[in-house]
């Protein structure tokens, strides 16, 4: 008896989303991006063209505007990498030691978030003054914080700092700590522990956190006026050169020297970005 092949055809559905409305949501995002990020930045872009090349050359390259490129990019870098280190140490406590006032101290960690960049900035003059409460005692052995490049740095450590311990706070609660402990019992040392199993695992929120704090420390302007003294070549950072142009009017220069603040931090980004994921893919790659 042969019995005939019923061929049942499989339909393929599509895996249903939870929210519908891909086109509707993406044409929403575009839009959204184009009105809050491509249009000014293209402004500014079309403003700069206004300039002869030679206007432009001479606006972005005079001694004033090179020193403030040195102070605010350099101060942003160090700032970053100051957090980077001490943001780190900052994560780590919060997250594997219980103490008294942990709670507080967690909650201390996003004031610079809430606190308004004039007011930090007034709060930091206030302290690091010469006749201020650390800096009367820092003048005695020398060290002048307020009204120099190094009161610049200080400013853009103190509103970057958040940026890197939230990025590795929960990277760190999610750590496996059998890792560690597997580890250890191998025979491994603390800072063997340290180097091989837990710094790759925060590496890439490290990452983040540095590129989070340098963007937010190269476009900063209240908390730094006040400390900075804004003395030309000294202590005159790119964003109050910035104002400066405006206030005189000068709408194309003011827009010169932007265009170059944003090539320059778009590249810094994106170099940070690209190291970011080739550690990510390296550490898919060791892992398989």
């Amino acid at each position: 008896m042969s019995a005939a092949a019923i061929s049942v055809p499989i339909h393929k559905h599509k895996p249903s989303r939870v929210l519908p409305g891909f086109h509707l949501s993406l044409g929403f995002t575009i839009f959204y991006l184009s009105l809050i990020v491509l249009i000014p930045l293209s402004a500014v872009f079309l403003k700069t063209f206004t300039m002869t090349w030679d206007l432009f050359i001479a606006a972005v390259t005079s001694d004033r505007v090179v020193a403030s490129y040195k102070l605010t990019f350099g101060a942003s870098l160090l700032a970053a990498f100051f957090n980077a280190i001490f943001g780190g140490i900052v994560a780590w406590v919060l997250v594997r030691y219980k103490f008294p006032g942990k709670k507080f101290i967690d909650a201390l960690v996003d004031l610079p978030f809430a606190l308004p960049t004039a007011v930090a900035g007034i709060a930091l003059t206030a302290l690091y003054a010469p006749n201020g409460w650390l800096g009367r005692y820092l003048e005695m052995v020398g060290i002048k914080v307020a009204f120099t490049p190094l009161g610049v740095l200080v400013a853009l450590t103190f509103i970057g700092l958040p940026f890197v311990v939230r990025t590795i706070q929960p990277v760190l609660e999610d750590a496996e700590r059998e890792l560690e402990e597997a580890a250890a019992s191998l025979g491994a040392s603390h800072w063997q522990t340290f180097a091989k199993v837990i710094f790759p695992t925060i590496f890439p929120a490290l990452l983040t956190g540095f590129a989070l704090a340098f963007a937010r420390a190269t476009g900063e302007y209240g908390s730094v006026i006040f400390i900075a003294g804004n003395m030309p070549m000294v202590s005159e950072i790119t964003p109050l050169f910035i104002v400066t142009k405006l206030e005189q009017y000068d709408y194309a220069g003011a827009t010169a020297i932007a265009v170059v603040m944003l090539l320059v931090s778009f590249v810094m980004l994106l170099t940070i970005n690209l190291l970011q994921a080739w550690t990510r893919k390296r550490g898919q790659a060791e892992k398989v």
